[in-house]
């Protein structure tokens, strides 16, 4: 395994886009969260995020992993790019001559997958946590480590999504069609749904458990909106007699369809990879 990492890692090191997109990944995150911090003055309004409870712990733990994982496609990026330009440098043929076998080399980029997700959640706990420690109103040792399961359902969701890209660039072997291939898979995905909201069940609760078995629909779902868990939404809510209640808890059974869907893409990968003419 750490064989197969380093020679990755080695790939990776020298390329200046994929150095680029993880500064920018880690650093967008880090500036969303400076911004939240930062208290503005609006003439007569004063505004502070902060002070709605956005950093509280446990709460932060779902709104910091909720937030990241729309930033996720810069990661996506460098995998598919990752895959491409095996290709295009013909390393990929060069590392079956020098002794690499085709199941390792679906297994060096999986292994890849699984470090830049474990990398991903390791850096949102460390800021979450600082800026708990900042900001956050309860500091008892059984408040701030609860709901950690956020962060379990949000590295399973990055290795899902990777592990999908890493299929669509061994498929496609070109990034922008590859990339192009994603956004399109994800507007059919969302006509799908739409459809059978609609059209076949008009019924949403119905729609809702069949669209959870979608690849991309069951990623999502993983970790969903935190807003209505915010102290504001609720108390206007309630004043205005809306019903917000949403069940934003991590899903078991989201687990177990992502972690198959990212068996079956990593398989898929691999039997194309196993049956192609390189």
């Amino acid at each position: 395994m750490l064989r197969l990492l380093t020679i990755e890692l080695q790939k990776i090191k020298y390329s200046k886009s994929a150095k680029a997109l993880l500064i920018i990944y880690f650093g967008l995150f880090m500036f969303i969260a400076l911004i939240a911090s930062i208290k503005f003055n609006l003439g007569f309004v004063e505004f502070h995020l902060a002070e709605q409870g956005i950093f509280n712990f446990p709460y932060i733990w779902h709104f910091n992993t909720y937030i990241a994982s729309f930033l996720k496609i810069f990661m996506a990026v460098i995998i598919v790019s990752m895959v491409a330009n095996e290709y295009s440098n013909r390393t990929l043929k060069q590392n079956l001559i020098d002794g690499l076998s085709k199941k390792e080399f679906i297994l060096s980029k999986f292994y890849t997958v699984i470090l830049f997700a474990l990398a991903s959640t390791l850096f949102i706990f460390l800021v979450s946590f600082v800026l708990g420690l900042i900001f956050s109103s309860y500091t008892e040792f059984s408040i701030i480590f609860s709901d950690l399961e956020y962060l379990f359902a949000y590295f399973i969701k990055l290795v899902g999504f990777f592990a999908f890209c890493l299929f669509l660039g061994i498929w496609i072997k070109r990034s922008a069609f590859a990339l192009g291939f994603l956004f399109v898979w994800w507007i059919a995905e969302s006509i799908i749904i739409g459809v059978l909201k609609f059209v076949i069940f008009k019924d949403s609760l119905i729609a809702n458990k069949i669209s959870q078995f979608l690849p991309l629909e069951s990623i999502s779902n993983l970790v969903k909106q935190p807003f209505t868990r915010l102290n504001v939404v609720q108390a206007s809510a309630t004043q205005i007699g809306a019903d917000v209640n949403w069940d934003s808890s991590v899903s078991i059974l989201q687990l177990l369809i992502v972690c198959v869907w990212t068996g079956i893409f990593i398989f898929l990968s691999y039997k194309i990879i196993k049956r192609r003419d390189l």
